[in-house]
């Protein structure tokens, strides 16, 4: 199992989303940081990027994150909607 942590920039996006999505999104978190597998169909490699970076497809919403295989941490950079959130987490 893995851990969450989150930057406080992706905690204060969280908190502009309102609270049924917010909801939703910390399950999906909870569920990525028990067995990440399960999320496969939902999680890219974000390309272009000199970290290896991922995002967390749920909905309309994206969670970007990176995992630290060797330490069992997801760290979680930004959570957005899909149309703004690839412009934003740079």
């Amino acid at each position: 199992m893995y851990k969450l942590r989150f930057l406080d920039k992706a905690l204060d996006d969280l908190k502009k989303i309102d609270k049924p999505h917010q909801v939703i999104i910390k399950e999906k978190l909870s569920i990525l940081a028990k067995n990440p597998s399960v999320l496969s169909n939902n999680i890219k490699k974000i390309s272009g990027t000199k970290e290896k970076l991922y995002r967390l497809r749920i909905g309309s919403y994206r969670v970007i994150f990176k995992k630290e295989k060797d330490k069992l941490i997801i760290i979680v950079i930004r959570i957005g909607h899909r149309k703004e959130i690839y412009i934003s987490y740079h």
